[in-house]
């Protein structure tokens, strides 16, 4: 994996933790030579994110719609940010940059872009691994949540498993290198993987 694309808040949380395990993931990607992709904001864990990997030697590439460099105050002291002009041209962008995806707390936006990517996943467009990192257990609920969902029959096993969940950066950053996608499901384009 040479790029992995990293959604989290524009907010900090109530918990140092959230912050720690932002500033765990910029250290690890750097370490590993993984280029971070993300949303461009220099506040909340978008920001230190950035700035721990920034301070450990890593490459960042930020992606962040017009509208939003005020509101999220857009990181001047990336390697690479680019300005686009909407939130579409914004995932898009940021889906199209990475070799895969992992979701750090955050509010309904990060959960937004984690949903939408997954589902890709799901229906194919792309083959790429998707993982949330549950700080602090800040995600249990929602895999309850999704656990439910596939005991109630609206979610199939096999697109649970596309969705890694760990608790730890390391561990998550190993199965995400490790994904493969499972086979045999109908694709948007009418063929079996």
């Amino acid at each position: 994996m040479k790029r992995l694309c990293v959604f989290c808040g524009s907010s900090a949380g109530d918990d140092p933790a959230f912050a720690e395990a932002a500033a765990a993931v910029g250290r690890a990607l750097a370490e590993r030579r993984i280029t971070l992709v993300y949303g461009g904001g220099n506040v909340g864990l978008m920001g230190v994110l950035a700035d721990a990997a920034l301070r450990a030697g890593g490459e960042v590439i930020g992606v962040i719609p017009k509208a939003l460099m005020e509101w999220e105050v857009g990181h001047l002291g990336l390697t690479d940010l680019r300005v686009v002009d909407s939130m579409h041209e914004r995932k898009a962008l940021m889906a199209e940059l990475s070799d895969g995806f992992a979701a750090l707390p955050g509010g309904i936006g990060t959960l937004e872009e984690f949903f939408e990517i997954w589902t890709w996943a799901q229906l194919g467009v792309h083959h790429k691994p998707c993982g949330l990192l549950n700080a602090e257990g800040y995600y249990d609920p929602l895999v309850t949540f999704l656990d439910g969902m596939v005991e109630r029959g609206f979610l199939k096993p096999r697109h649970r498993s596309m969705a890694i969940v760990e608790r730890e950066v390391r561990p998550l950053l190993a199965a995400l290198e490790a994904y493969r996608p499972p086979e045999g499901e109908p694709r948007l384009n009418g063929r079996r993987t």
